[in-house]
């Protein structure tokens, strides 16, 4: 796989978890090897796929893990514990990063003070005068929903990215119910003791499959089964009131 310049001063893996998405993954795989900051690994999770994501992935010449456990939870962090980069870069295999993606997020986890940061995206598909506005409609219904329940910027697994050792912390406390969001998950348990910030610009390109109405319903039904799996301990009002005596310790 062509690679752009790779960073001597820290190791980057890129992790995808992916299930029978072959196609998708082919063009993920083609935009990470014209990044302008070549990761140090990529991870490809081959979530018990039917079909050839997992030979496009080896053809492509990334590592590939195999997790049986079926589910994008259980798959994202197979490939957390199998990364070997100090920052763990994450996004799916429909995603289409732009070139200076890795890069934008190498910069953002520069600042010591956040251990874990994400960002937005447009659609790549789709009518195209649309791509734009649906997806900032798509995005921002998550963060209205997301960010009271969490009292700060919640993950979005599209588009972030962690330190190794955030995700060290917090691997025996997240949930693999494969009916709950993994991204929104972590993003409850890293909240809770490290630092989540927002990259600006877009940096990345998604699929609009997200917003077909059955797919959008399963989206919002797992969302709130996340937020109520954390309940009640992690109400908000209580959340709010840890995370505020937090930041003035």
């Amino acid at each position: 796989m062509p690679q752009g310049p790779v960073s001597p001063a820290v190791t980057v893996s890129v992790v995808i978890p992916c299930r029978d998405d072959g196609a998708h993954l082919w063009r993920c795989l083609r935009a990470l090897s014209a990044q302008t900051l070549a990761p140090t690994e990529i991870v490809v999770v081959d979530n018990a796929s039917t079909d050839d994501s997992a030979e496009i992935a080896r053809a492509a010449g990334v590592r590939v893990v195999f997790c049986g456990e079926r589910g994008i939870p259980a798959a994202a962090a197979t490939g957390y514990d199998a990364a070997r980069g100090e920052l763990i870069l994450r996004l799916d295999a429909d995603s289409l990063p732009d070139p200076t993606w890795v890069q934008s997020m190498v910069d953002a986890l520069a600042d010591p003070t956040v251990d874990a940061v994400t960002g937005g995206a447009v659609f790549h598909d789709g009518p195209a005068r649309r791509r734009v506005s649906m997806a900032r409609l798509f995005l921002g219904t998550y963060a209205t929903f997301a960010t009271p329940a969490l009292g700060h910027t919640p993950l979005w697994g599209s588009n972030m990215a962690f330190r190794r050792r955030a995700w060290e912390d917090v691997r025996g406390e997240v949930h693999l119910d494969p009916e709950l969001h993994d991204d929104l998950d972590l993003a409850y348990h890293l909240g809770r003791r490290h630092r989540i910030a927002r990259v600006s610009g877009a940096h990345m390109r998604v699929s609009s499959r997200t917003v077909e109405p059955r797919r959008f319903a399963r989206c919002f039904r797992r969302g709130a089964g996340t937020v109520f799996a954390h309940w009640p301990a992690e109400i908000p009002p209580a959340r709010w009131v840890r995370l505020g005596l937090r930041g003035r310790s």
